[in-house]
């Protein structure tokens, strides 16, 4: 159940503050508590709720201010409630009516909003963000134009008459990643005796529940064969698969019991159910790689909590595999970002082109004049599909290189487009050290999603506020300076 109201908060001055609690107004939590239109946010997050019965759930301004907070500091879901609680500009963010001493949420509350804020609530919030803050750029660009025209006398926007097609304006980069998931490195006899430890818990606690004589597992000599290899300073091939063949009889042997167990009408628990469903696949696929003498196979499993993850070839110096959700980011002229396209599995990027492309078009009325985008992108579709509607596609030609050398023109625009891709580069660095991205810590398959989304959310959020400051800085040094060669006349 949810219960839209109107905010409480209608601004700073109603905050409520103990005696002798000054709040600076020019902080930047209180500015973009200001800046944000929670009410509309709260219009759209309301619609989620389909019934009217049961528990009144938290406002959305609690909820995704606390989510933006903790993406921001990376803070721990227990910290964030301490960090709540002691600070009165978290509090103003969030939407409280005055300072409060007790917590505003509980640690196990923000698992609930991480599951309701999911992917496609976030990317909606973003869209509508960046919509909001183009609007604001073209009005504060037109307010320049009246104030000082142009010698032409004419509008900057052009117009395309009517059934003409609209002209190719402005850029779009394009590129991919991943954000790796926080889980072990994956090992096969490692996850093998991860497997059999969780059947021992589960063979343990049918014979506790329903008085069966604990049967053999050799859980000392099968633990003692597990470290005989992680602890080993040099692990040959025999040695590993030997580890491995052990290992898998162990396995077998636990499911056989609890095979027998569930043959006599003993049941496990909803949670075992999915984790045993793992724990099989994962034996199959790892005994399939030991009798063929492979090392890969399709949908293999890195990890037994999170079995969606799979392994995302990178190529990169640092980590050449890494684990977690792979997603393309598109980045506009001002330098934010959206997400185009995202997934557990490996996929080729190059598909994502055309349909960035068209949702570029549906967004801004008209394509891009250029798109910035990595080799992979520049497939022969694509590259068709660019030529066809006017967009000038980054990077060489296919074939051969000519023998004719290029020009200064060409050489400059090459450069500059080498130059302009950079960006994309550099919002998933800022992503990836400041707000989260780069080692994402939730387990489950949706709020991984949503603390993806929500990172690069709050990336946008932060660059947009720091222009908007710079901007109030640079007018404040304008009118400083008019004041400044302002001489009074005298009496």
């Amino acid at each position: 159940m949810y219960k839209f109201t109107d905010n409480t908060q209608s601004n700073f001055l109603n905050f409520n503050q103990p005696i002798g609690l000054h709040m600076n107004p020019e902080n930047r939590w209180v500015k973009m508590a200001d800046a944000i239109p929670w009410e509309i946010f709260e219009k759209k997050y309301s619609r989620l709720f389909k019934g009217k019965n049961g528990r009144v759930a938290k406002p959305l301004r609690l909820a995704l201010g606390s989510l933006i907070i903790q993406t921001k500091y990376q803070y721990s879901d227990r910290e964030l409630v301490e960090q709540l609680t002691e600070n009165p500009y978290y509090q103003y963010f969030i939407g409280l009516p005055g300072y409060q001493e007790e917590p505003p949420v509980d640690a196990s509350t923000l698992v609930l909003f991480r599951k309701r804020l999911k992917m496609d609530v976030i990317a909606e919030a973003n869209e509508y963000m960046l919509e909001a803050f183009k609007e604001k750029e073209f009005q504060d660009k037109n307010d320049d134009d009246h104030t000082n025209p142009p010698s032409g006398g004419g509008s900057n926007v052009s117009k395309a008459e009517p059934g003409q097609t609209p002209e190719n304006k402005g850029t779009l980069m394009l590129d991919a990643t991943c954000a790796p998931s926080n889980i072990r490195y994956p090992q096969d006899f490692s996850l093998l005796n991860e497997a059999r430890e969780k059947l021992e818990t589960i063979i343990i606690r049918f014979c506790k529940r329903y008085g069966f004589s604990r049967p053999r597992m050799y859980r000392r000599q099968a633990r003692k064969n597990y470290l005989a290899l992680a602890k080993a300073k040099k692990r040959s091939t025999k040695k590993i698969r030997a580890t491995i063949r052990k290992q898998l009889s162990y396995i077998r042997r636990d499911i056989g019991y609890l095979e027998s167990y569930m043959e006599d009408g003993y049941a496990p628990t909803s949670k075992e159910i999915s984790l045993l469903m793992t724990i099989y696949k994962l034996y199959e696929q790892q005994q399939y790689m030991y009798q063929n003498k492979i090392h890969s196979v399709e949908n293999r499993i890195v990890s037994i909590m999170q079995p969606w993850i799979r392994p995302i070839v990178r190529g990169k110096t640092k980590a050449p595999v890494e684990f977690g959700a792979k997603f393309d980011l598109s980045v506009d002229d001002s330098g934010l970002g959206r997400i185009e396209k995202i997934s557990y599995e490996a996929y080729n990027e190059s598909t994502v082109l055309i349909e960035a492309v068209n949702r570029f078009r549906e967004r801004t009325g008209h394509y891009p004049e250029r798109l910035l985008a990595d080799q992979i992108y520049r497939t022969r579709e694509n590259r068709s599909f660019c030529k066809s509607h006017g967009i000038r596609l980054s990077g060489p030609k296919l074939g051969r290189p000519s023998l004719a050398k290029q020009s200064a023109e060409e050489r400059k625009q090459e450069y500059q487009d080498n130059t302009d891709r950079i960006e994309v580069e550099r919002s998933f660095s800022l992503s990836k050290r400041c707000y989260g991205m780069g080692l994402i810590r939730t387990k489950l398959y949706d709020t991984t999603l949503t603390s993806i989304a929500l990172s690069v959310f709050v990336t946008n959020l932060f660059k947009i506020q720091s222009r908007i400051l710079f901007a109030l800085i640079y007018l404040l040094e304008l009118i400083g300076l008019q004041f400044a060669d302002f001489e009074p006349e005298a009496v």
